[in-house]
């Protein structure tokens, strides 16, 4: 007889028993309530009914006064793959969670796949509070079961893309700007979200070697401390690092702050000058870097200047502001960490019947919608309206998944990135500014307000009727 012990050995034997993501796990990596809420959905015989539910954030990240949305790429791969596998059924069976569970669950997970329609809108475009990133209308078990990971993968590429969109706003287009994040990015499968992430964005490269590589992608990098410290201590000299990687990565900035940056400078300065070796780049990682890169620029006058060193936008602005003579920018923890974004998906319709939670500082609208955008007098106006309302404007979500199969291909990367960068671009300035942004105010159409107040009408519950007669 197998126990339960034996079926999750088979299990982790079978894949792998290292915490590491594939296909073949997609299924799994959710919440237990969406499969226990799967399963009931199955026993009360309403699994199959359709059911329509948007991922979209309340309120804005504080400190932001827009949301990039990005991630939906992976999100339409998973939905893609997603299925669930003997082995994924075995495991789940195995936990004893499921005991009360009806057969037809079962079957329903060993059969299934993703069949339903997917609305986006396209990644690189600026959302605001209450606009669907996306929508999911498919039998309600799958929209139920999708629900984790999607949010997983909007939230934190979305997070990304916005930092690194702002940066690109503050620096300007001429400034090169660099993804460091890897060391300090979540996970290593999120230092490839946050690369695509960034480079969809606004950033020039990324030094995640593996990120650049399936995206078709240059890496791009310097030298760090530790080959001047081993050098140096080696062979009795920075200059030996320096023209020791030189000679194998001529291109490659120099990292000159491990001792003396401005000693470093001059003794670069005279190597330069004397003809001995052609510099690109130097890169500055610590120290006051205003001060710095301006003497640096006085002895290196034709060569690039990079900084690093937890730079995030407001640093970038500052830098800007008091002169500094920087080139480009190495950003890291501050571009793949920090606030969330709370990105929540909610169901909005359910055979046909809008609904909607009324829970006090959560309260959602019902329907399926759509957002309506337009430019008036050069601001963005939005309409966050129900899709059959045809208001005036653009229509933003658009059908990007029908019946479980994709309608169109993957965008590149230069093409997400290009409608980043229009999309921001066509912002008010109060919306893109660092400090204290004012974001865009969405309209609510006429017909979502009276549905609205329809829904609201009808999950109020009785009043309590007052006590009749005279008593006892």
């Amino acid at each position: 007889m197998t126990t339960t012990t034996d079926l999750k050995y088979v299990y982790t034997q079978q894949q792998s028993p290292e915490l590491t993501l594939c296909a073949g796990d997609y299924s799994l990596l959710t919440d237990l309530y969406q499969l226990t809420m799967a399963a009931c959905y199955t026993g009360e015989g309403i699994e199959q009914r359709q059911a329509s539910f948007e991922l979209f954030v309340r309120r804005m990240p504080t400190g932001f006064g827009y949301i990039i949305a990005m991630g939906l790429e992976q999100a339409l791969e998973y939905l893609e793959k997603f299925r669930f596998s003997p082995d994924n059924i075995a495991a789940l069976q195995a936990t004893g969670i499921f005991a009360h569970a009806p057969e037809r669950f079962w079957s329903l997970l060993a059969e299934g796949c993703f069949t339903g329609d997917v609305w986006a809108v396209p990644e690189g475009t600026a959302v605001f509070a209450y606009e669907p990133l996306l929508r999911v209308e498919a039998p309600l078990w799958q929209a139920q079961l999708v629900e984790t990971y999607l949010l997983n993968t909007l939230n934190y590429q979305s997070l990304v893309a916005t930092r690194a969109a702002r940066m690109r706003d503050v620096a300007s287009e001429q400034a090169t700007l660099l993804e460091f994040g890897t060391r300090r990015a979540f996970s290593p499968q999120a230092s490839l979200w946050a690369a695509r992430a960034a480079l969809a964005a606004g950033l020039d490269a990324t030094s995640n070697v593996l990120a650049a590589l399936k995206l078709g992608q240059q890496p791009t990098g310097t030298m760090a401390h530790a080959l001047v410290m081993a050098l140096s201590a080696l062979e009795g000299s920075e200059d030996k690092a320096f023209t020791a990687f030189h000679r194998y990565f001529p291109g490659a900035p120099l990292l000159i702050d491990t001792y003396d940056t401005i000693a470093a400078a001059e003794r670069l300065a005279a190597l330069v000058n004397s003809g001995e070796m052609e510099l690109l780049g130097v890169r500055l990682d610590s120290g006051d870097l205003v001060s710095l890169s301006k003497q640096v620029r006085s002895l290196l006058p034709g060569v690039s200047i990079f900084a690093s060193g937890d730079l995030d936008e407001w640093e970038i602005a500052r830098l800007i502001r008091e002169g500094a003579e920087i080139d480009g920018y190495g950003l890291g923890t501050r571009l793949v960490t920090g606030s969330p974004i709370n990105g929540v998906y909610k169901l909005v319709e359910i055979d046909g019947i809008p609904v909607s939670k009324q829970s006090v500082g959560k309260v959602s609208y019902p329907g399926r919608k759509q957002v309506f955008r337009s430019c008036v007098g050069g601001e963005v106006r939005d309409c966050l309206g129900l899709m059959g309302e045809g208001l005036e404007g653009d229509s933003l979500l658009q059908l990007f998944m029908q019946d479980g199969r994709r309608l169109r291909g993957g965008e590149g990367l230069a093409d997400i990135r290009r409608r980043t960068s229009a999309t921001v671009a066509g912002l008010p300035l109060a919306v893109r500014r660092l400090d204290d942004p004012v974001s865009v105010g969405v309209e609510v159409s006429l017909g979502l307000r009276e549905l609205s107040e329809r829904i609201k009408r009808k999950n109020e519950p009785p009043r309590r009727q007052g006590r009749q007669g005279g008593g006892l």
